[in-house]
């Protein structure tokens, strides 16, 4: 049996996201000791990590709802699984792509960057007229 605290550090998930993720539904809040004491057991343990790593990986609240559901059906086809999985690459990679354009844009305005005074700023101006930005490419 574990207290709120040691699950905190065994699975290294803050205690006010254990509490958000017990109101979630996605673990269950174990009865209250005599000492009004919640304990956790090895399973609500086992849960926690298998959400941490998972919230690690991107998934949404939503994905990992979904997939502890498929969990509990272990002679299921995984096809569900998968599909939830490949979603969620086809996320990190759109994400990906837009952190490249991103990159791209601030390497562009940082190399235009030549002025010695605010008023000479190319990222400043870049930054206040976005219109400039996008047609200068």
């Amino acid at each position: 049996m574990y207290s709120i605290g040691e699950l905190s550090r065994r699975t290294g998930v803050k205690v006010p996201t254990i509490r958000y993720y017990e109101q979630m539904g996605l673990i269950f809040a174990p009865d209250r000791t005599e000492g009004n004491q919640r304990r956790y057991e090895k399973q609500q343990l086992e849960r926690l990590t298998f959400i941490r790593h998972a919230r690690d990986l991107g998934f949404p609240i939503e994905a990992i709802r979904a997939l502890l559901q498929l969990s509990r059906h272990p002679e299921e086809p995984c096809s569900t699984a998968d599909k939830i999985a490949r979603d969620q690459l086809a996320d990190v990679r759109d994400k990906i792509a837009k952190l490249r354009k991103l990159e791209d844009e601030l390497e562009r305005i940082v190399s235009h960057c030549e002025g010695h005074t605010v008023g000479d700023c190319y990222v400043i101006r870049a930054l206040s007229d976005h219109g400039l930005c996008e047609h200068e490419h």
